[in-house]
């Protein structure tokens, strides 16, 4: 029997909900979409709050959205609201207030989370996707107040950064400024090379970008029409066009008044304004990222939500493995802070096998495993700043550092874990009065503390003295056994100086077991 889920998103410039299908063959298909323009972030990004008739008509749409989904016999539905509701000050009272006349419940998602989805829209959508990235790749997604670039490389996410200009804050604060559109595109075309003179030095370097992805659905229906009329091709379910065939365009296209953009392509005034930042932000990213073609394709976060869900619940089947993509981020950020590679490996191998020994004591789950591992991957890198202040440098490095795919909340968690590796750790009342944390989120600090201060006590010495460990619950010990011909002697008392707050939190005592290597062996 078939499953309905809405995906409803509110943007800076307009809110959209779309309706997909799961069947019994574990296939997710969209069915319906709606989309409603109100310029939230125009009011938002300026003055950091929302207007009452903003509000209003936000409002209405989301209860004209509820009979639609009463109409389809939706079962689940996740609203998530973007960079517009981040922007104002007031964004927990709106939300309070638009959940109350509304009766829907509204998630404002983080930057990083918000671009994570839009890579997975693109990714669970396109058949040929993983054909694509094989190839030197950047993913962009422009937002209404900064643009993601996230770049990619045989199949491997290398970096993703946040550039603050967005179609609608570049719009706002420019365009009045400008003596006439060419004026305009000149002060844009300053801005976005400025910033990504600073992209390439410190994260392209060398790396040659075959391919530019974007989802921007007003800018593919645009090109698709210039397209039928230049014989610009398709793989699959993705429009390509090719650098050259995007700049013949672009020095026609920027000629036109916004009133001829609007007769062309059959796009209103403002959807004309947000067509030429997109149409701008795209030369700029071509000329410095050196692509050789532009693909578009119209996806959403709404296809991420519905993602998200049919994997969760089980109703379709993982196409990519995301979570390699943030492991693959976070690998990038140690390097870059010159952990050292041979203790960090031991250090996630030493980290996992402990929480997957202990499952039933700790009673994690498998986000927690993902964050316990980031932790153990990010744990040094502190040491870049001082080597005196480590788990304060620790902490502000990684909390000013987004990683792709996890919450702020997920962000602060992984940071304290790392403060508390060499830190003393404080009590519930004491790390409460100092940031907003909830009990269940220090609960999860407190023993993934626990877990990375032992594994890295295994590892004092960073020499890796063993390659490998049996560890086992037994009693009230976790016994660990390892086969070694070095002298432990380190290893050991600094399990001994670690073990009352590992027995703290999870009233079992460590305990070191070392088995000697036999002349010869490994």
């Amino acid at each position: 029997m078939a499953k309905y889920f809405a995906a409803i998103v509110i943007g800076s410039s307009e809110t959209e909900m779309r309706i997909y299908e799961f069947n019994s063959k574990k296939e997710m298909k969209e069915i319906d979409c709606v989309t409603t323009r109100i310029m939230l972030g125009v009011d938002a990004y300026s003055d950091h709050r929302l207007d009452q008739e903003s509000v209003k008509s936000l409002c209405e749409v989301l209860r004209s959205f509820k009979q639609i989904m009463e109409g389809y016999q939706v079962t689940d539905y996740k609203v998530c609201a973007t960079s517009a509701f981040r922007e104002i000050e007031s964004s927990l009272i709106t939300r309070d207030y638009i959940e109350k006349q509304t009766g829907m419940k509204i998630q404002i998602i983080s930057n990083s989370e918000q671009r994570f989805l839009d890579y997975k829209s693109i990714a669970s959508e396109s058949a040929s996707f993983e054909e694509i990235i094989r190839k030197g790749t950047a993913i962009i997604d422009m937002g209404g107040s900064s643009m993601q670039i996230s770049v990619f490389d045989n199949d491997k996410l290398i970096t993703t950064q946040n550039i603050r200009m967005g179609k609608v804050t570049s719009r706002e604060k420019y365009l009045d400024e400008a003596q006439n559109p060419a004026h305009y595109e000149k002060i844009i075309t300053e801005l976005m090379e400025h910033e990504m003179n600073g992209f390439a030095r410190l994260y392209q370097k060398e790396r040659q970008i075959i391919n530019m992805i974007v989802a921007d659905p007003d800018l593919l229906t645009m090109l698709k029409k210039q397209g039928e009329e230049t014989g610009s091709g398709q793989l699959q379910d993705v429009f390509m066009i090719s650098r050259k065939e995007f700049m013949d365009f672009y020095q026609e296209f920027i000629t036109l008044s916004m009133a001829d953009i609007g007769e062309r392509f059959s796009v209103t005034t403002d959807e004309a304004s947000l067509v030429i930042q997109s149409m701008i932000f795209c030369k700029c990213l071509l000329t410095n990222l050196g692509a050789e073609n532009l693909w578009l394709m119209d996806v959403s976060i709404c296809d991420g939500l519905a993602y998200n869900y049919g994997i969760s619940n089980k109703l379709i089947v993982e196409k990519h493995h995301f979570e390699d993509d943030i492991l693959a981020a976070s690998r990038r950020i140690a390097k870059r802070y010159k952990s050292n590679a041979a203790h960090i490996r031991n250090m996630e191998y030493l980290c996992l096998e402990i929480f997957d020994r202990m499952k039933k004591i700790h009673g994690m789950k498998k986000r927690d495993r993902l964050l316990m591992q980031i932790a153990a991957i990010l744990h040094n890198c502190g040491k870049y700043i001082s080597l005196v202040n480590v788990s304060d440098c620790a902490y502000n490095i990684i909390m000013a550092t987004e990683i792709i795919g996890l919450s702020h909340e997920e962000r602060r968690i992984i940071a304290n874990v790392i403060r508390y590796n060499t830190a003393p750790f404080e009590y519930y009342e004491e790390m409460a009065s100092r940031e907003p944390i909830g009990r269940e989120e220090y609960l999860l600090i407190a023993k993934m503390t626990a877990i990375l201060r032992l594994a890295n006590a295994l590892d004092r010495s960073h020499k890796q003295k063993f390659r490998s460990a049996q560890i086992a619950v037994k009693d009230d010990k976790l016994v660990i056994t390892v086969t070694s011909g070095d002298d432990l002697t380190l290893e050991r008392l600094t399990v001994q100086e670690r073990a009352p707050f590992f027995e703290e939190v999870f009233n079992i005592s460590p305990q070191i077991r070392q088995k000697k290597k036999l002349e010869g062996g490994k």
